[in-house]
């Protein structure tokens, strides 16, 4: 017996002095009600109401029960709803700035329909550690090395103009005495990929294969990195489906072809981990831009 339901039917019915009324304001059949109160009288083992074809009055038991039977019904709806509001109460989470805007979007309803309401902080790795690490979120998606991560998101370069091969060296676009004056082309990282694992293994090919330290550069932003990929010669370094969002055209790196972004999901207290676990691992992947095989950490 679920005593909570039944002593609602028994207060609502005691309110009204009728099974028909109290019933319809507690918004079940009378027949449910009736059950419902007479499971009471046998946990209880005394009528609760004086019943006849006319009129249903209380018994004495039942004005003794009933103040206790009111207070119960009213700490248990109290409770429904600081239930409902602990429920709704923002989630927040740091997540890189690179995410696809819609596949957050949609990551969000996927965790309303779990019962977490996420608030989604875009920012830069270092802003997202730092702010796990001083509570301001409760979760984060940090920057990793791959092979460290749950999440693996491959890396090339990406340029304005079309070309049929699917690999781009970086030694192609060492300056040649023929175009010593000209401009050089550049790489253009963006700030998410001003990290060690990425940055440096980049700047140490370029200096491997002739390229002068300027040729690789690090934009304030996703913004300016794009417009110089989309204005000049220039590339940016992004994923496949970052760059088919900016409308760029993206080929590996010849000489790098396992540099990759990796993220971990982090969280600062256990419960909070336990409530992260409720968000799908292709969901998260598909907000940074992974490809299939590598959403399912």
């Amino acid at each position: 017996m679920d005593i909570v339901e039944a002593c609602r039917a028994f207060v609502a019915v005691g309110d009204y002095g009728s099974f028909t009324d109290g019933a319809a304001v507690a918004r079940i059949p009378q027949s449910v009600a009736s059950r419902r109160i007479a499971a009471l009288e046998r946990r209880f083992g005394a009528q609760l109401f004086n019943r006849s074809t006319r009129t249903v009055t209380l018994t004495s038991f039942g004005r003794e029960l009933l103040p206790s039977a009111k207070r119960l019904v009213e700490l248990a709806e109290t409770l429904e709803h600081n239930a409902e509001r602990a429920r709704l109460r923002p989630f927040r989470m740091a997540v890189p700035i690179v995410c696809n805007p819609l596949q957050l979007a949609r990551l969000i309803a996927a965790g309303r329909c779990k019962g977490l309401n996420l608030d989604l902080h875009a920012a830069e790795p270092g802003e997202r550690a730092e702010s796990l690490r001083t509570m301001e979120v409760r979760a984060a998606l940090v920057a990793v090395p791959p092979g460290e991560g749950t999440w693996r998101v491959p890396l090339g370069l990406a340029g304005g103009i079309a070309v049929q091969s699917r690999a781009l060296y970086m030694e192609s676009l060492r300056p040649s005495r023929a175009d010593e004056d000209a401009r050089r082309r550049r790489v253009w990282l963006q700030p998410e990929d001003d990290v060690p694992h990425i940055r440096d293994p980049l700047t140490r090919l370029g200096a491997a294969v002739g390229l002068q330290p300027a040729q690789v550069q690090v934009a304030n932003s996703v913004a300016a990195a794009a417009a110089e990929a989309l204005g000049s010669t220039d590339l940016l370094l992004c994923s496949a489906s970052q760059a088919e969002e900016l409308d760029l055209h993206w080929r590996q790196i010849g000489e790098l072809t396992e540099l990759a972004r990796g993220y971990r999901l982090v969280t600062g207290l256990s419960e909070d981990t336990q409530r992260t676990h409720t968000l799908s691992a292709a969901e998260i992947g598909r907000c940074l831009g992974a490809p299939e095989a590598d959403r399912s950490g």
